[in-house]
């Protein structure tokens, strides 16, 4: 066994005297749906409810005489530092960005208690990351990185050797979330080439994509912070020193609208909260339905830390997603009976949703914003065609983003 599987299987026995191991559960929905045995490795189900306490641990037990711990973290892994302080008397400041949804805050002020400080820095993780680098420099202390630490990537991989003792086996596949990285390096370290990994990232967060076609980590002009647990515009560079020979195929983008369908889904179907980043690797399974028909499959549900005041948001990007709600903005003659026209081409399935509309003065048509949400998309091939044929002006505006940001 090598010196980095003892390590990891050593870590993986300490963590049992804080928590048990996650469950490893098979999922009849998705194994039906995709003909294979999908299981989910449920890191949700940890006492912080993602895998980041792991990596915390792992790197805290291994600096006994530290009394001083600081950390900068877009939640997760704050929350896995702000536990284990408790747990071990240690004193933490943790630096989240701005941007953190308040549920992962008020979650890392309850694990921490007394034993840590939170800073608000930055309304990206990056900016965040400098700040708590700098703060340490000065005050002193021991960084704890959430991903770019050997110790944090060591921990991490505790998650595969419990997936190998629970299934008895090594899996066929491994679908794994990718932030900064040093989740998805662990875990494909411990298994090698002996299981295929499949690495999972955010359109709006593909800092290993971006790394792999420049032969080195570089920072992205831009990231959507919506999938805060991977939202990070640079992969670590010791978790990138790992994954350097990934193939680009293995490495998928899911856009953020699609994640949120499978939030849905998997909260309504199965009961199961998934934040963004943890239905990542869930969501992935139909871009690689035809790899993995006939084996068995582990997708790692990194965390369910989800504040259900974005369930709104999430429900509304998931119904565009999947095409049963549009908007549009329809071209209104400015005279009586003119909506009452409009109302009768609407189909039985058909609700109007929004509707936006104030009478120009001096103008012969008014524009209106209209949000219809449907049953089934091909409503909305049938609805347009009603529309074309009466001779009704309208623009589709579902997808303009930029137009979204402002009136959706």
């Amino acid at each position: 066994m090598s010196d980095f599987k003892t390590q990891a299987r050593a870590a993986e026995q300490a963590m049992r005297d804080v928590f048990p191991a996650t469950p490893l559960q098979r999922n009849v929905h998705l194994s039906e749906r995709f003909g294979a045995d999908i299981y989910l490795k449920r890191e949700d189900l940890s006492p912080v409810r993602s895998y980041k306490i792991r990596g915390a641990m792992n790197a805290m037990r291994k600096q006994p005489d530290q009394e001083l711990f600081v950390c900068a973290s877009a939640g997760n892994h704050a929350q896995g530092v702000a536990f284990m302080c408790r747990h071990m008397g240690r004193r933490g400041v943790i630096f989240m960005p701005v941007t953190t949804p308040q549920q992962k805050i008020q979650k890392t002020r309850m694990f921490g208690g007394d034993n840590i400080e939170i800073h608000l820095v930055g309304d990206y993780f990056d900016v965040c990351l400098a700040a708590a680098q700098e703060w340490c420099a000065q005050e002193g202390g021991h960084f704890l990185s959430p991903f770019d630490d050997a110790d944090v990537i060591e921990g991490q991989a505790s998650i595969a050797v419990e997936i190998e003792e629970q299934l008895g086996k090594a899996p066929d596949h491994v679908l794994l979330p990718v932030g900064g990285g040093g989740m998805s390096a662990g875990v494909s370290s411990w298994f090698g080439e002996e299981v295929h990994s499949l690495f999972v990232e955010p359109d709006g967060g593909a800092c290993l994509r971006a790394a792999l076609a420049a032969g080195k980590p570089v920072p992205l002009d831009t990231v959507d912070t919506f999938v805060d647990g991977a939202a990070v515009g640079r992969i670590g560079d010791m978790p990138f020193d790992i994954l350097k020979n990934v193939p680009l195929p293995d490495v998928l983008a899911i856009s953020e609208d699609r994640i949120c369908a499978t939030i849905i889904e998997m909260l309504n179907v199965e009961g199961i909260v998934l934040e963004p980043a943890g239905a990542l690797s869930v969501e992935a399974l139909q871009d690689v339905r035809s790899w993995i028909r006939g084996k068995t499959v582990v997708c790692v549900t990194s965390g369910g830390n989800f504040d259900f005041e974005r369930l709104p948001e999430v429900k509304e990007r998931a119904q565009r997603y999947s095409g049963v709600k549009k908007y549009f903005i329809l071209r209104l003659p400015q005279r009586p009976g003119a909506l009452k026209e409009f109302l009768g081409i609407l189909g039985p399935e058909d609700d109007i949703a929004r509707f936006e509309y104030m009478k120009k003065s001096a103008r012969n048509f008014g524009s209106v914003l209209i949000g219809i949400e449907t049953k089934r998309p091909e409503n909305f091939e049938q609805l347009f065609a009603r529309l074309d044929a009466a001779g009704m002006t309208y623009t589709d505006i579902t997808r303009d983003e930029t137009l979204a940001q402002f009136v959706i």
